[in-house]
């Protein structure tokens, strides 16, 4: 077996690094500033003079980030559950069941995915408005269910329709239920793209700005996001500061991130070699 040229073995390990590199560096600027003296001008990298901890703290206190947080915890908590679970049955049923215009309702669905939130969301307050859902967690929770769901029923639609049709027909055969096919036979080999579709999910609830902060205008129930972006205005020129507050917002995604790493890059992966 002859060795492989020089060049192809540098080449994989060199994107890599290069990649690993585009994503590292933006949190490393971000760490690197929020460890300056407050008030310090930064034009980019640099290495902090003495590690100040206290932006954290200033920031957390300034802006309410333990409010903040709870809020988006609270949402993000209403909307994942529910969303996952929409998703996932109207994928089944659009995928494995004979659903009388399921064609039509899956190319409403997505429709969803080329409309933006900015062309919906004045449309979307005068409803909430009409059916006094404005202020409240519900009306948020709904909103971002629905604004979710044309990806989430397109990514379950796509794993259901590519598991083997022998699973399905063994398990009718046997007498079993759609309910139980789907819940018995089929989520057990569904778990990793059940979980990034979660992962998603939340990532995209958490990180939600408009929606926030057009259908709350409670302070007390801004979510973290909404938030970051009040503050910014009152402290855009502290940049340690700014940072630091940053770092705070991120930190649950990071970490829920983290946690569901293996079945995420599971999923995705299982997701693309289907496709």
């Amino acid at each position: 077996m002859t060795a492989r040229p020089l060049s192809s073995r540098i080449a994989a390990p060199a994107v890599i690094v290069l990649f690993l590199a585009i994503v590292l560096v933006p949190f490393l600027s971000l760490l690197l500033a929020a460890l300056q003296p407050a008030g310090t001008p930064l034009t980019g990298l640099a290495l902090p003079r003495g590690i100040h901890l206290e932006n954290f703290a200033h920031a957390w206190s300034a802006a309410g980030f333990g409010v903040l947080l709870r809020s988006s915890a609270v949402i993000a908590v209403s909307v994942v559950p529910a969303a996952v679970l929409c998703a996932t049955l109207a994928g089944y049923a659009l995928a494995t069941m004979d659903v009388p215009g399921r064609g039509k309702v899956y190319g409403y669905l997505l429709l969803g995915l080329s409309i933006p939130t900015e062309g919906t969301v004045i449309a979307l307050y005068y409803d909430m408005r009409a059916v006094g859902l404005t202020n409240t967690v519900p009306g948020l929770a709904l909103a971002e269910i629905g604004a979710f769901m044309p990806f989430g029923v397109f990514w379950m639609r796509a794993h259901f329709a590519a598991m083997p049709r022998s699973l399905i027909e063994a398990a009718r055969l046997d007498g079993a239920s759609s309910w139980t096919t789907l819940w018995r036979v089929l989520m057990p080999s569904s778990r990793p793209a059940v979980v990034t579709l979660g992962v998603l999910y939340f990532v995209w609830s958490w990180n939600q700005f408009l929606l926030p902060l057009i259908l709350i205008q409670d302070p007390d129930r801004r979510t973290a996001p909404a938030g970051l972006g009040f503050f910014t205005g009152q402290y855009g020129v502290d940049v340690p500061l700014l940072a630091a507050a940053t770092l705070i917002v991120i930190a649950p995604v990071v970490l829920v991130y983290l946690f569901f790493q293996r079945h995420f890059i599971n999923g995705v992966l299982s997701g693309a070699l289907k496709g």
